[in-house]
């Protein structure tokens, strides 16, 4: 799928918002109501050509299904250096939270993730250049326009890059239903990269190993896996939780 189109009303009015280099604006003909009209006025604003098209032609381009009459065009999705989201985080003040992402595939949890993340105080989230999916437009939608708030590293290597993040001191918690602690019980305030594992196979083995402590989440039910996104929103409020009782006392 590609990575320079943007589809749905809420991700292109993020995407003007937030100054991504837009190239065009297609909406559908004839529809004026709601959001739209925002749509519009901002681009406008920002002067990125908008174009009124059957919304046949929109069926057509779309990738998701779901454009809610306009897509937009931009350039290619830009990510970031790891180093990028330490400075990051750096730069706030803050000790550095990162989600890491192991071969995550569907668009759909990613963009879930990438929503949490972004109102829960990630400072970035990793993900590997294979058997992972990208920033795409089912991506964006479903993140509802968060991934322009939130940087992404894509690296070659996700277990290097662990050793490259333990050398700057952040300690790695691997989400596993065989996990030796309970989320709560675990001490998650510090510098913490999360890993959030695949949505059959969860981590692989290798990365598994590397982390430096498996957590899992109480599950009283018969069904005893979560979806990925699920899981990982459940985590990273934990984490969240944690940190702003630290700043209380």
């Amino acid at each position: 799928m590609s990575e320079n189109i943007l589809e749905g009303r809420n991700a292109v009015i993020e995407a003007l918002k937030a100054d991504t280099t837009i190239e065009q604006v297609l909406v559908a003909k004839g529809d004026t109501k709601g959001s739209i009209n925002l749509i519009l006025s901002l681009a406008r604003e920002k002067k990125v050509v908008v174009k009124e098209v059957d919304r046949k032609k929109l069926d057509s381009i779309s990738e998701t299904g779901s454009h809610q009459g306009v897509i937009a065009y931009k350039t290619p999705y830009k990510y970031c250096d790891v180093a990028d989201i330490l400075n990051y985080a750096k730069e706030k003040g803050e000790k550095p939270f990162i989600v890491i992402l192991d071969e995550i595939e569907d668009p759909h949890n990613f963009g879930a993730i990438i929503r949490t993340a972004e109102v829960s105080g990630v400072h970035g989230i990793i993900i590997s250049k294979r058997r992972s999916v990208g920033v795409t437009p089912t991506v964006y939608k479903s993140s509802a326009g968060a991934v322009e708030h939130v940087k992404i590293a894509k690296v070659s290597n996700i277990n290097s890059t662990i050793d490259e993040l333990k050398e700057n001191g952040i300690w790695v918690y691997g989400a596993d239903i065989k996990g030796e602690q309970y989320c709560y019980e675990a001490n998650l305030e510090g510098s913490i990269a999360l890993i959030i594992g695949s949505e059959g196979k969860g981590m692989s083995k290798l990365t598994q190993e590397k982390c430096d402590v498996l957590i899992k989440i109480p599950m009283l039910g018969r069904v005893n896996s979560l979806n990925a996104s699920v899981a990982g929103g459940i985590l990273m409020y934990e984490i969240l939780k944690q940190r702003l009782v630290r700043e209380k006392k």
